[in-house]
């Protein structure tokens, strides 16, 4: 993605453990300076690391480490106050975005001093909002003048320049990707991910304590049935196939599922993004009811 000339970001739960995580930033960093030497003057985008920083989360300190040690440009925090994040990112010049689902999860994480807020809506992959993007942007925007990303079902350049158009900055994009030829996706998922559509979508806070987005086929084969599930953050050991763990056999995808039609490489996808950005913008304006 990031040679594609767009930012690329992962979180860094995906590196199965801390010494893993170090040598992904090291080898990441090192491959994408080579290529900057070897493209001068083509715009690398930069790296970006979503850090869970949820009080449960053993691993964060550590991470966090990590992340200053390589100097990450851009850090997303999710799940948690990013505070600590912004005094140690900060002292290195980085940038900190904060996953939001709400005003109220907007105000408080303005107030720790993120430089910006990723406001994730309705039908976003993952962890989401239940509030449309629509209407979580202008809220936000009524009382934040800073850099705001919209993230949920956008999947190619029409929808970001919607979303610019509504007022964001950025657009946050993760279907496409996840599909895709470079992604580390297991071809199982990327398979799944190509056949979904929206109706193949659950919405749900049983499994991880938050509402989710999930691909019904990845709990199908498990016989996980989401209509029989126990209250909030089970003990997945409770139920039907004990070897299913959240995320790596779970899969989730959103709203955006349907518009996946095949396996591409990032630079296509990007490509076709920036074309029909291009044709967004270049729409006629529409004319005035007096006109008519």
């Amino acid at each position: 993605m990031c040679k594609a000339g767009i930012v690329g970001s992962f979180p860094h739960v995906n590196a199965r453990s801390s010494e893993m995580l170090d040598r992904w930033l090291s080898e990441m960093t090192a491959e994408l300076d080579t290529f900057a030497a070897a493209h001068p003057g083509w715009p690398v985008g930069p790296l970006a690391v979503n850090l869970v920083v949820h009080r449960t989360n053993p691993r964060f300190a550590a991470d966090l480490d990590l992340v200053v040690k390589h100097r990450v440009p851009i850090v997303l925090t999710s799940l948690g106050s990013p505070a600590p994040v912004v005094e140690a990112v900060r002292a290195y010049g980085g940038v900190v975005l904060n996953d939001v689902t709400n005003a109220a999860h907007a105000r408080k994480a303005a107030s720790s001093g993120v430089d910006g807020l990723n406001c994730v809506g309705a039908g976003a992959g993952g962890h989401a909002s239940a509030q449309s993007g629509f209407a979580l942007v202008r809220e936000i925007r009524a009382f934040w003048d800073g850099c705001l990303i919209l993230g949920g079902a956008i999947n190619d350049g029409w929808q970001i320049r919607v979303a610019e158009v509504l007022g964001a900055d950025l657009a946050y994009v993760g279907a496409q990707f996840v599909a895709s030829t470079e992604s580390s996706a297991s071809d199982d998922y990327k398979a799944m991910m190509v056949k979904a559509e929206i109706s193949d979508l659950v919405y749900t806070d049983r499994l991880s304590g938050i509402g989710c987005n999930f691909l019904r086929p990845s709990l199908d084969r498990f016989g996980i049935d989401p209509q029989q599930l126990p209250p909030k953050a089970p003990d997945l050991s409770s139920l039907v196939d004990t070897q299913a763990r959240l995320w790596r056999d779970i899969w989730t995808a959103g709203h955006g599922v349907g518009a996946v039609q095949d396996i591409r490489s990032v630079a296509d996808i990007v490509e076709d993004m920036a074309a029909g950005y291009c044709a967004a913008c270049a729409l006629p304006a529409s004319p005035s009811l007096a006109e008519t």
